[in-house]
C-alpha cells in the first residue's frame, strides 16, 4: 500500500506560528522531487508542540496541496484514546488518505492496553491505519505479537507499521505472522537498506525532508533490487542521516532547510532549543558532501 521515500514533514514556523505559505511550498517541492507519500504531524513535524487547531490545519494544508497526487498519512495519535479519535475524525474531514497512530506515550500501557487502544480506534476509523512504534520516545513498545494480532483483527484497516525499534528481526517475525502483504516501513533512515533485505518496503524518513530526490532514488533502487546503486546512494546519504540527529530533532532538519531555502526558517518550539554550533558544522559538512549546497 505504501512504499519508498516518505518524509515525516517538518513544520515551518515564523514568529512562533505555523508558516502556511512556506509549508505549501515545501510540500510541492517534496512531491516534485519524488516523495511517494507525505506524513504531516509526525515527530519531525513537532506535533507535540502544535496546538489542536494547528495540528488539524497542518493536515488540511498537506491534503489540499497534495491533492491526491501522493497519499497523505496524517499523524493522529495521542496518549489519550479519545483525543486520538478526535484527531482521526479531523484528519478524515481534512482529506487525509491514511492515519499514523503512535503508541501511547507516558502512560506506559501494557500489551493488553495497546490491543484495546488500537482496536477501539480501528473500529471507529474510516481510513487505513499505520501503527507507529518508537519505544525510544514513547517508552511503550508494540511487540510483534501485538502487531500481528491487530492485523489479524483488522486486516483491511490496520495495514502497516512504521518501526523505529531498531530491531530488524521483528520484520521477519511480523512478516511470518501477518503475511507479506502487511506493509512494513522503516522508521530509521540508517537501517533502511538493511530493512529491505528482510521485508521492509520503504521508510518514513527524517532525511527525506532535506534530500527528497536522493532518498527517492535510493528507495527506488532498493525496491528494484539494484543493491549496488542503493549502497552507493546510501553511503552518500549516511553522513546526512547522522547529521539530522546531531542535536535534538528537528533542529538539524530545520537548520539544513534554512540553508537551502530562504523561505524556510530554522525556528523550533521549546523545549527544542536552537541548533548548537557543533551540530551546525556537522550538518554543513553533510549537506556539502551530499551535493545539496
Amino acid at each position: 500500500m505504501f512504499s519508498g521515500s516518505i518524509p515525516a514533514l517538518a513544520t515551518p514556523f515564523a514568529d512562533n506560528r505555523v508558516d502556511d505559505e512556506a509549508y505549501r511550498r515545501f510540500i510541492e517541492w517534496q512531491i516534485e522531487n519524488g516523495s511517494s507519500a507525505l506524513v504531516p504531524c509526525g515527530t519531525t513535524g513537532e506535533s507535540a508542540t502544535l496546538d489542536n487547531d494547528e495540528h488539524h490545519r497542518v493536515i488540511s494544508i498537506c491534503a489540499e496541496v497534495a491533492n491526491k497526487r501522493v497519499p497523505v498519512i496524517a499523524g493522529a495519535g495521542s496518549n489519550d484514546t479519545q483525543t486520538a479519535l478526535w484527531h482521526i475524525k479531523e484528519a478524515q474531514l481534512a482529506g487525509a488518505d491514511a492515519l499514523l497512530l503512535v503508541a501511547p506515550y507516558y502512560n506506559r500501557p501494557g500489551q493488553k492496553g495497546l490491543l484495546a487502544h488500537f482496536s477501539y480506534l480501528a473500529e471507529r476509523a474510516d481510513l487505513p491505519i499505520v501503527l507507529y512504534n518508537v519505544p525510544g520516545r514513547t517508552v511503550t513498545d508494540i511487540l510483534p505479537e501485538t502487531v500481528i494480532e491487530l492485523h489479524r483483527r483488522f486486516p483491511g484497516k490496520i495495514v502497516a507499521l512504521k518501526d523505529a525499534s531498531g530491531d530488524l528481526t521483528r520484520v521477519v517475525t511480523q512478516r511470518m505472522g501477518a503475511g507479506p502483504d502487511f506493509c512494513q516501513l522503516s522508521g530509521d533512515d540508517p537501517l533502511a537498506l538493511s530493512g529491505y533485505a528482510v521485508g521492509q518496503v520503504g521508510c518514513i524518513s527524517v532525511t527525506a525532508n532535506v534530500a527528497p530526490k536522493l532518498c527517492a532514488d535510493f528507495h527506488a533502487a532498493a525496491l528494484a533490487g539494484d543493491y549496488a546503486t542503493a549502497r552507493e546512494l546510501n553511503e552518500r546519504l549516511y553522513p546526512l542521516h547522522r547529521a539530522m540527529f546531531a542535536d535534538a530533532s528537528p533542529s538539524p532538519v530545520k537548520y539544513a532547510l534554512s540553508k537551502m531555502f530562504d523561505w524556510f526558517a530554522p525556528d523550533t518550539r521549546l523545549p527544542i532549543a536552537p541548533i548548537s554550533d557543533e551540530a551546525m558544522a556537522e550538518v554543513d559538512a553533510a549537506l556539502e558532501g551530499a551535493g545539496l549546497v
